[in-house]
């Protein structure tokens, strides 16, 4: 099978039956992820983005796509990373991000989980019995990731998150009841400094594989030691067999959780409000970080971190 340029195929979208060659793959990818920034309004000329790495395949890709685009679109980056505190697990990856920003001529900042909260996960782990490593990292990692973009002096703050990624979590609110959060899954619904973009979005999780063996990006293969105590794993393995007999669900899926998106954030009627304890936005009375660091209630957790503001 050919490429459209007329070299061996690497690469076919049974979605849409093109087939590329190694190249002409990496540049759709790229080309694919300019027009989600350019649609969206995520990164304007004259900008400092933030990109989010962990050493995991998106992330470097997402940090390889953005120093590309930079130049020509006339923003900034810098990296950013967070250490959890995960033991092994955590050192091999930010070896990978180090070294990968390096070659690449990009700062790279970190911060840690004991640095702004006085813990590790594993540490919190330890102390709170009730809730998944997943919630808790994922509520800690949210807010660390805002504290280094707000010290790099970034306008927006860009993670891999790719179009399965999106999928899961809208399937996930579904079941879970959380379905105010629909809203926010919005592409342009956080107007807040600083931004949330996602320029993967509408990318497929195994085309960014391919695009990070393809253009030789090293990453961590080892899965996160949690990864399956969430009810992700289940809803991912549910989606790739439902893409595996229908192709293009994916996409489908992808529009109507837009359209959901766009209605959910015109009906959302809650008032911001700044939390008492960090001084960070939230739509309740206290943030939901200082009420997990509060429900933790170990004496090495600060309840109101020193933290920015």
């Amino acid at each position: 099978m050919s490429c459209r340029c007329g070299g061996m195929a690497a690469y076919t979208r049974r979605y849409s039956g093109q087939s590329l060659c190694g190249p002409c793959f990496a540049s759709s990818i790229e080309k694919k992820a300019a027009r989600t920034l350019s649609r969206y309004g995520m990164a304007r000329r004259g900008e400092t983005v933030a990109v989010a790495v962990s050493g995991g395949k998106d992330s470097l890709a997402l940090l390889q796509v953005m120093s590309r685009l930079s130049s020509s679109r006339g923003f900034g980056i810098r990296a950013v990373t967070i250490d959890e505190g995960i033991p092994g697990y955590r050192d091999e990856a930010l070896d990978i991000a180090s070294r990968f920003c390096r070659d690449m001529g990009v700062r790279l900042d970190v911060l840690s989980y004991s640095g702004l909260f006085g813990t590790t996960l594993e540490e919190a782990l330890d102390t709170e019995g009730r809730q998944t490593s997943c919630a808790i990292c994922g509520t800690l990692r949210r807010r660390a990731l805002d504290i280094a973009a707000r010290e790099a002096g970034a306008d927006a703050l860009a993670t891999g998150h790719n179009l399965d990624d999106v999928l899961q979590t809208f399937l996930i609110n579904v079941i879970s009841g959380d379905t105010g959060r629909i809203g926010w899954m919005d592409p342009g619904a956080r107007p807040d400094p600083p931004r949330r973009i996602k320029p993967f979005c509408e990318i497929y999780e195994e085309e960014i594989v391919f695009y990070a063996l393809t253009t030789g990006i090293p990453f961590q293969t080892e899965p996160c030691p949690h990864m399956g105590e969430g009810v992700r794993t289940e809803v991912r393995e549910f989606l790739n067999s439902l893409e595996g007999r229908h192709a293009g669900m994916k996409n489908a899926m992808y529009g109507s959780v837009l359209r959901l998106a766009g209605m959910a954030r015109g009906a959302d009627t809650r008032e911001g409000a700044v939390c008492p304890g960090c001084g960070f936005r939230c739509t309740g009375g206290t943030c939901s970080v200082c009420g997990m660091l509060g429900q933790l209630g170990n004496a090495n957790i600060p309840t109101r971190p020193g933290i920015g503001r």
